[in-house]
């Protein structure tokens, strides 16, 4: 069939949602064509039990609202449904020893915070905040764009001129160092390190890994800036909002349906045809999927390097999930946890960084990062009155299990571990 839309894009995830949304304002309309039910995603809410709601993938939305798509469809967006909803207190740490810290909202209490648990470590992280929020334009506009672009290679001449090469560099290179060292040089107190060392685990990193120390300090001025958002009613209520910004604009969504390839001819995008046949035609197709999707089943005849390339890709750590749904919001034993929206338990750096390792090598964690989640604490509508829900989230699960660090669980018969 011919189409009358002006780009096809396939995937249905926020990144797809976001291009349609963003083109639909330029006046351009878009076509989204996701091969599940629902789009969204991992943006996605059921009921855990009657009147308790849940987001079974992702749930909080810091960078989200920090970053260029939302300042550019936030009154859009709203005008479609879409809430937040807050804590003064983001994110905190409890250790095994019953030593807990709380990150807020507010940097002077921060400052005090810090403090309190050694002389100077106030001051680290006030500074590192500060310098995120004084390179702000460059480390977002890094991380929102595409780094092959004549914008960002404009951008990064600007900042050489304005900076001065050597500072640029100096500037480039300290972006590159990993969290462990940041922490370790920075903060006096073991505590202190351990409220900031879990955070890279979810951008897929771990504290030993490059540019963790960046997307660390990014966070952490997120956090202070942002706090730690989730959709009020659910994350689906994100991917609602975002369709009826869409279909409002002359855009389309077709849910269900299966894109077996993009057509390609004499080196033109002809638009794509459906796994049942079915041929849309457009001459701009934007596909928000994996790199083994796009160059192993979309693209017939990928150039030999991008085939290379996507043969060699390694996808990251896998992520496990329990939800629960509770009579009443949980205790904790140290104080002031009752209204933090994110709690890590763990022991500090060196616990953070051996999990990682463990999970990486296909190991279950001998003891691994535990995030605790209190949605209710933010959105007393996920669960009836005096009722929560709560959810544990282990982010240094092995993408593919070899084996249990503990070694207690003993091996399969046949090796074969799940």
């Amino acid at each position: 069939m011919s189409s009358d839309v002006d780009v096809i894009i396939v995937g249905g995830g926020i990144n797809a949602l976001s291009a349609a949304a963003l083109l639909g304002k330029r006046g351009r309309k878009a076509l989204v064509l996701e091969r599940e039910d629902e789009i969204g995603g991992c943006m996605k809410s059921a009921e855990l039990a009657p009147g308790f709601i849940y987001d079974p993938l992702a749930t909080t939305f810091v960078l989200f609202l920090v970053g260029p798509v939302h300042a550019a469809l936030k009154d859009d967006l709203e005008r479609h449904g879409l809430a937040f909803s807050h804590t003064a207190h983001p994110t905190a740490v409890l250790r095994p020893d019953g030593s807990a810290a709380v990150l807020t909202m507010d940097r002077e209490a921060n400052r005090a915070m810090f403090d309190s648990l050694a002389e100077g470590d106030g001051e680290v992280f006030a500074t590192a905040a500060d310098r995120v929020g004084a390179d702000a334009d460059l480390i977002f506009a890094l991380l929102g764009q595409g780094l092959w672009t004549r914008a960002t290679a404009l951008l990064l001449a600007k900042q050489a001129w304005r900076r001065g090469a050597r500072a640029f560099a100096a500037f480039l290179g300290e972006a590159l160092e990993p969290a462990r060292g940041w922490l370790e040089s920075g903060f006096a107190s073991e505590t202190s390190r351990a409220l900031l060392a879990p955070w890279p685990l979810h951008v897929g990193l771990g504290p030993d890994s490059a540019y963790s120390g960046m997307m660390t300090k990014v966070i952490a001025f997120s956090l202070e800036v942002a706090g730690a958002p989730i959709a009020t009613g659910g994350a689906a209520t994100v991917s609602h909002a975002f369709r009826g910004l869409i279909e409002e604009q002359g855009g389309l969504i077709r849910t269900g349906a299966d894109v077996a390839r993009i057509d390609v001819d004499d080196g033109r995008v002809r638009g794509v045809t459906l796994a049942d046949g079915e041929a849309i035609r457009s001459r701009d197709v934007i596909a928000s999927v994996t790199p083994t999707q796009l160059y192993g089943r979309l693209l017939e005849r990928p150039s030999p390097a991008s085939r290379k390339a996507a043969e060699a890709f390694r996808y990251g750590k896998g992520n496990f999930q329990l939800h629960y749904a509770l009579d009443a919001p949980p205790t904790w034993r140290a104080e002031n946890l009752g209204n933090v929206a994110l709690i890590h338990l763990t022991p500090g750096v060196d616990g953070v960084s051996k999990a990682a390792n463990e999970a990486e090598r296909g190991l279950l964690p001998d003891r691994p990062t535990i995030c605790v989640g209190q949605p209710t604490a933010l959105d007393p509508s996920r669960a009836p009155p005096g009722k929560a829900v709560l959810w544990v989230q282990m982010p240094e699960a092995p993408r593919r299990i070899l084996g249990d660090a503990r070694g207690e669980i003993p091996a399969p018969e046949d090796g074969a571990w799940t």
